[in-house]
């Protein structure tokens, strides 16, 4: 009987860590940008990034505020991580964006009307193992070209 149970107890020990494994990441908090590990490519960078998430699967908003020569930007995007598009608007014109996961990155797909040019931007979220560096890794193509950005930023 003593056995049964010892089976019983491991299987269940098993599947409750495979369930915490399969989480997703949660990308609640508020996170500042690490310019020494950032990439912009040919992109002037700005200065100063900060972001405020409040995740709460599958729902997700994100309250930016940008920083550079030109001044200060600052934009309020809810999403949801699920597939269904979403609809934001930002001082550059109207986004249509779905998120979905990828095991545990959280990509994004974009496609926007930026002053006249169509723009796709595809970007990849992951967080560190120990929850303190999220990376955002950006494609964006456009009449005007293409490139590529890496954004780290250090959670505060």
């Amino acid at each position: 009987m003593k056995t049964k149970q010892s089976i019983l107890a491991a299987g269940l020990l098993l599947l409750l860590c495979a369930a915490i494994s399969l989480a997703s990441p949660n990308f609640t908090g508020e996170w500042k940008m690490n310019a020494s590990k950032s990439d912009f490519g040919q992109m002037p960078p700005p200065s100063n990034i900060v972001q405020k998430i409040t995740h709460e699967d599958p729902s997700l908003k994100v309250a930016s505020t940008w920083t550079g020569d030109q001044g200060e930007m600052t934009s309020n995007f809810t999403y949801t991580t699920d597939g269904k598009e979403c609809t934001n608007s930002s001082p550059m014109g109207e986004m249509k964006s779905t998120l979905k996961w990828d095991g545990d990155v959280l990509v994004s797909e974009s496609k926007a009307d930026f002053q006249g040019n169509a723009a796709t931007i595809t970007s990849r979220w992951t967080l560190s193992e120990d929850g303190k560096t999220l990376t955002e890794k950006t494609h964006f193509s456009s009449s005007m070209g293409e490139g590529d950005m890496t954004v780290v930023y250090d959670k505060q």
